[in-house]
């Protein structure tokens, strides 16, 4: 009871952040240490809880390391501004063919990258392309909804489908092959949709001058931006070759990215060169984000090793019965709460043994935690980065992005479970 108690109070002081002013990584590493102490003091058996916090903390490693390898890459081929690749290549003024071109440009970038780094890269080159702030403010929340649909369907997409990944629950080739469709769908309604409302309105635009990057030369972008990008598809196939853990994969590729920085700019010297290193990047990534997931997946896995997880399964297994809406309800929550626990969560509800890798119940969690988060601003780490870089109020979002995402979520919902 006091666990359970501790978790909930924890967790509500995630989900209000904003409101009490307070960092949530605090607050999830607050929980996830505190739950862990009073289940040792509550229990005899030590040496057991300590080989069950072992066990727990080799698999929270795991994404921990994965997260940290990708983030270092895609800020390094950021800070080589390699990202200027896609960024050039968009010319389109009109409203409807801009909408398109960034929404599938971000759902398809937010798959081989994460949907994060992706709404971050997106909304740096509106700024470039966009000067109304109003207009901005809308492709904005359609970026949000584009990222979060495009990290869904790939294994490396989203933070949740990592961590299914990671876990076992899902393969890359399999979540790539059953999520896609329902993960496109869930972009293409809202698209269509306001492919007939905006009416082909011209964009105004002015080109924005943004020169906080070091200088580099266009084959220095090229070689990071095509390592980089090769490096993170590398990793799939990696796993899938030596059965090795994803991590050691995306640490191949972060000490290949790091070799070819240092040899690219051996020759300058060391001020000119600081800012273009994988160390300099390593002080540049969002390292609270990395507590944060420590603190709630150590809280999740206390819950799950006192059982609590498993008579929650139980219980909503009596009182709902159907799976499928279990599982489209979690979506639903995870627009309201960071989508993290409530994934973590779940992987410790549902027995491996029972539902297998590739289940159906983990595919449909997949996509239902992934998109679910668009519905609100708050829902995403995309939709929380995207509401800080653009200043978007929660009501705006809420009156002119809100329904957009649902009638995607439901639209996806409903072809995956028809195939």
């Amino acid at each position: 009871m006091l666990i359970t108690l501790i978790f909930i109070i924890g967790y509500a002081a995630i989900a209000f952040e904003h409101q009490i002013k307070i960092n949530k990584t605090a607050s999830a590493l607050l929980v996830g240490t505190v739950c862990w102490t009073f289940y040792v003091l509550d229990n005899q058996e030590i040496t057991s809880i300590q080989e069950q916090l072992s066990h727990h903390l080799s698999g929270i490693a795991e994404i921990l390391f994965f997260l940290l390898g990708a983030m270092t890459i895609v800020e390094l081929i950021d800070a080589h501004q390699g990202f200027k690749l896609i960024t050039d290549q968009i010319s389109s003024k009109k409203s409807v063919s801009l909408l398109w071109t960034i929404g599938l440009i971000a759902f398809f970038l937010s798959a081989i990258l994460d949907n994060l780094t992706t709404s971050i890269v997106m909304v740096s080159l509106l700024r470039k392309i966009i000067s109304n702030a109003d207009q901005r403010k809308f492709f904005a929340g359609i970026v949000i909804i584009a990222a979060n649909a495009g990290g869904a369907w790939s294994p490396i997409g989203d933070v949740t489908t990592t961590m299914l990944w990671i876990g076992g629950q899902i393969s890359a080739i399999g979540i790539m092959k059953q999520l896609f469709l329902p993960s496109f769908v869930s972009l293409a309604i809202p698209l269509i949709y306001l492919s007939f409302k905006m009416k082909g309105q011209i964009i105004d635009s002015q080109v924005v001058n943004e020169d906080t990057f070091t200088e580099t030369t266009p084959k220095e972008r090229n070689i990071m931006f095509f390592v980089g990008l090769g490096t993170l598809l590398f990793v799939p196939i990696f796993k899938t070759i030596t059965h090795l853990p994803p991590y050691m994969g995306m640490m191949l590729g972060l000490g290949i990215v790091w070799l070819v920085g240092e040899v690219l700019h051996s020759e300058k010297d060391e001020e000119e060169r600081k800012p273009l290193t994988a160390s300099y990047a390593l002080s540049r990534i969002d390292s609270s984000s990395i507590l944060f997931f420590l603190g709630i997946l150590l809280a999740i896995s206390c819950l799950e090793s006192s059982n609590l997880l498993h008579d929650l399964a139980a219980s909503m297994n009596e009182n709902i019965g159907n799976q499928d809406i279990i599982v489209l309800l979690i979506g639903l929550a995870s627009a309201i709460v960071d989508n993290v626990p409530l994934v973590a969560a779940t992987m410790g509800m549902y027995d491996l043994s029972l539902f297998p890798t590739d289940h159906k119940i983990w595919e449909f969690l997949a996509y239902c935690a992934g998109t679910g988060g668009s519905i609100l601003i708050i829902g995403s780490a995309a939709g929380v980065a995207v509401m800080g870089m653009e200043k978007i109020d929660f009501v705006w979002y809420l009156k002119r992005i809100s329904l957009l995402a649902l009638l995607g979520y439901f639209a996806g919902a409903a072809v995956y479970l028809f195939f």
